[in-house]
């Protein structure tokens, strides 16, 4: 098999189910005491339905759907942070998730710090992050703030150093879901370029998204729709098929059916009766 066409992702009937509550539950204490009094009743929620595909080395590809379809929990499998209940999901090659910038941060270590951590928990050791900490400081630009604690840090901040964690490591597979407006303007455009070069370089991409922009990036799309493989192929036709279906229109639903007029009690008089005597006075 030629190295271009090597399977970098292999996912084979990928199946997932969640524990769905019948009863409201808000608090941790809300959930031990329901269930200790075995009236917490639950239910198996299928968010994927044996979901079946291959990525190659070199492609890139988008995943979309609706809010709820099981994008998310896909790329979640894909990256080892969840087990499906049945199938399985194999990767070959190391593999960087850009699943929620900050994610893993500890808001009481520095920046410094938090490069390092978070460096280690995507399996980089100490020698490597070491050579590319200085790639990493300059790429997020966040100056002498790198040694002030994370909870200091704006929102954008923390995407910043996130994002610059996870495109200055040596990876062959990049895994994006929903971050490619991170930061200001600028910074935007310099997170853009940068994911466009390491493209061009033959980095393999899997991009969640809602967006069009994804067609910078990918060739090929994945239509998942209620945990299903609805459509998998090449990416202008997949999203002209799935905007045709976001955009057909609403059925209104079914008028509310009026309330049956009233009868009356056999020597009484209705409401309606009522106001006819009084328009006769």
């Amino acid at each position: 098999m030629e190295e271009s066409r090597q399977v970098v992702l292999e996912v084979r009937d990928v199946t997932m189910k969640f524990n769905k509550y019948e009863v409201g539950v808000n608090t941790l204490k809300e959930l031990v005491v329901r269930a200790f009094k075995k009236n917490l009743k639950k239910k198996k929620f299928e968010c994927l339905k044996g979901v079946s595909f291959d990525v190659h080395r070199g492609e890139a590809v988008a995943i979309i759907g609706k809010n709820g379809a099981g994008k998310s929990t896909l790329l979640k499998i894909v990256s080892g942070i969840l087990k499906p209940t049945s199938g399985y999901a194999k990767r070959y090659g190391r593999i960087t998730p850009l699943l929620q910038l900050g994610a893993g941060f500890d808001g009481n270590a520095t920046g410094v710090e938090n490069i390092y951590l978070n460096a280690a928990i995507l399996g980089y050791t100490k020698k490597e992050i070491d050579a590319k900490f200085n790639d990493i400081l300059e790429f997020s630009e966040l100056g002498d703030f790198i040694y002030s604690p994370i909870k200091t840090y704006s929102s954008g901040m923390m995407a910043r150093l996130g994002f610059s964690i996870a495109v200055s490591m040596e990876s062959e597979i990049l895994l994006i879901d929903e971050i490619l407006a991170v930061g200001d303007m600028a910074f935007n455009r310099k997170c853009h370029a940068k994911l466009a070069e390491m493209r061009e370089k033959g980095l393999t991409f899997l991009i969640v998204s809602h967006g069009e922009a994804v067609k910078k990036y990918c060739s090929r799309a994945i239509w998942i729709d209620d945990g299903l493989v609805r459509e998998d192929g090449d990416i202008n036709t997949v999203f002209r098929h799935y905007t045709e279906e976001m955009t057909k229109p609403v059925t209104p639903p079914p008028p509310l059916l009026k309330p049956a007029e009233e009868k009356p009690v056999k020597g009484e008089k209705t409401e309606k009766h009522k106001k006819h005597e009084k328009a006769g006075q």
